[in-house]
């Protein structure tokens, strides 16, 4: 299976992260009443087993209980796995020091020593400048207990200006975590995929089925019953359904010629875009071989073609 090296000298990983937002989360994803801990580690073990070993986190998902998950798990296995977790710039944390505690208390829940990635969750600056923040981040670098920095949700200006800091330093930047999908092809045109590509940044890209809109379970002929916080966005009403059916066929075509899914279709599509890893949300074994069947194949440049234009509207 192919890999991809974050940055210019991070470590190389499968195109492919698995998402762990929703291990532990009560609010969002209604954890412990339609899946728990047995679930998880499920999905742990059939991510590994398939060669898939990078997982995405974040100090806030389930209040910390993503990350002692993953620690939980890490624990039971010999074999090598890489985390990438995140800093929140929260208001009250204004000095370097808040960024080697929060580290500190994320290698705990982690038990790890070194993270592999350690991304900023925000492009916020309430009281601590990014000059403070990326200098914190660096000297973490030194440490040895970060081996890559990242930021998500940053803009092209404020990739460029986080490079330059870490440059100063001898760092350099290794990804920015967006939002892309092909219903979110913001980041072609508002400068972020031309600057990654400029930086040797690596793009994660995060919600690349758009909250499911892209696995064809829902339409406008019935299907799913969008739930929570989809049933009053309008993306998931009949005029929402209806405006992106001629994107899911094509996509239904193109999964019956490979014998896949939409959702694997669409994930590849992602993969095809070159120095780009979607985030696939996994809380369960079967979500995890779902978004796997993305990898080891390839669709041609004429269907890329084809998917670049139907989703266009979307640039």
């Amino acid at each position: 299976m192919e890999t991809i090296t974050l940055g210019q000298n991070g470590l190389a990983v499968k195109p492919l992260c698995i998402g762990t937002w929703a291990w532990g989360d009560k609010l969002f994803w209604n954890y412990g009443n339609d899946y728990g801990a047995q679930e998880l580690q499920a999905a742990f073990t059939t991510a590994l087993d398939a060669g898939v070993t990078f997982f995405d986190t974040a100090e806030v998902y389930g209040m910390g209980l993503s990350e002692e998950f993953l620690g939980q798990f890490m624990k039971n296995t010999d074999r090598e796995v890489q985390i990438a977790t995140k800093f929140g710039p929260l208001p009250w944390r204004f000095t370097s020091g808040s960024v080697a505690d929060a580290l500190t208390a994320s290698l705990k829940r982690l038990q790890m020593e070194r993270i592999d990635l350690y991304q900023v969750h925000w492009p916020f600056t309430f009281f601590m400048s990014q000059e403070t923040l990326m200098n914190a981040l660096a000297d973490e670098v030194q440490r040895g207990r970060i081996a890559a920095i990242g930021v998500s949700n940053y803009s092209a200006q404020q990739m460029e200006s986080a490079q330059s800091i870490l440059a100063r330093r001898g760092v350099k930047l290794a990804v920015n975590q967006v939002r892309y999908s092909l219903l979110n092809r913001q980041i072609e045109t508002n400068g972020i995929l031309e600057t990654a590509k400029k930086l040797d940044v690596t793009i994660l890209a995060y919600s690349p089925l758009a909250q499911g809109l892209l696995t064809g379970k829902y339409s406008v002929d019935g299907g799913k019953t969008p739930t929570g916080a989809r049933k009053i966005d309008p993306k998931f009403s009949q005029d929402g359904l209806r405006k992106i059916e001629p994107l899911i066929s094509l996509l239904r075509q193109f999964a019956q010629k490979y014998g896949r899914t939409p959702a694997q279709v669409s994930l590849n599509w992602l993969i095809a875009q070159g120095n780009v890893i979607p985030i696939a949300g996994s809380k369960t074994a079967q979500q995890v071989r779902d978004n796997i069947g993305a990898l080891d194949w390839q669709l041609n440049d004429d269907e890329i073609s084809q998917l670049d234009q139907i989703s266009h509207s979307y640039l």
